[in-house]
């Protein structure tokens, strides 16, 4: 597949909005076709990210640290690839670790690369946690994601405050319905 470039890309977004009944001569939107591209760089701009690089900087000096490590509350905007309107919401992210931790920025920078695309949340919540696993190589991994979409608060079945919550358990949190449970205390 053969990448448009901006210059076709800025006229996809002109034919949308005459396609709306748009002037797109008038001053308000003769910019508009910019302006969307260069914001859907930043929206989407987890298609770009590496995720190796992220989660490439590990600290080995953790004096045989083996409990629950967790993040919590992290915020994310994502935009669901059904009707392209985003969906927001937190991620608590846990792991138990194997002689190697990382810093939690770089929890939060995976959040990002994987929020920031065209996604559904299950694909997402499986996404990360499946990441951090093969990358740090920890004895288990929990993630717990809820998150508000605008696709069922402002169309559709128009049920605001509706959230969605989903899960995802690895290594010693799959096989461990108690460390599942001590997970979810830990983040309410």
């Amino acid at each position: 597949m053969n990448k448009p470039t901006q210059e076709q890309a800025e006229e996809a977004i002109k034919t949308l909005l005459q396609y709306l009944g748009e002037d797109t001569n008038r001053e308000g939107l003769k910019d508009t076709p910019k302006r969307v591209i260069k914001s859907y760089k930043e929206i989407f701009g987890g298609y770009e990210a590496d995720v190796s690089a992220i989660l490439n900087k590990k600290f080995y000096e953790i004096s045989q640290y083996q409990d629950i490590i967790l993040l919590k509350n992290i915020n994310f905007t994502s935009t669901c690839e059904h009707h392209m309107l985003p969906f927001t919401g937190k991620v608590d992210i846990a792991y138990v670790p194997d002689k190697v931790v990382i810093g939690i920025s770089k929890l939060a920078r995976l959040v990002d690369a994987f929020s920031k695309r065209l996604q559904i949340q299950e694909r997402m919540t499986v996404s990360i946690a499946e990441s951090l696993f093969k990358h740090l190589q920890p004895k288990g991994v929990a993630i717990a994601v809820s998150a508000s979409h605008s696709c069922m608060s402002f169309r559709g079945v128009m049920k605001e405050g509706s959230l969605l919550d989903s899960s995802h358990f690895i290594g010693c949190f799959k096989d461990d319905i108690q460390m599942q449970k001590q997970f979810f205390n830990m983040i309410k």
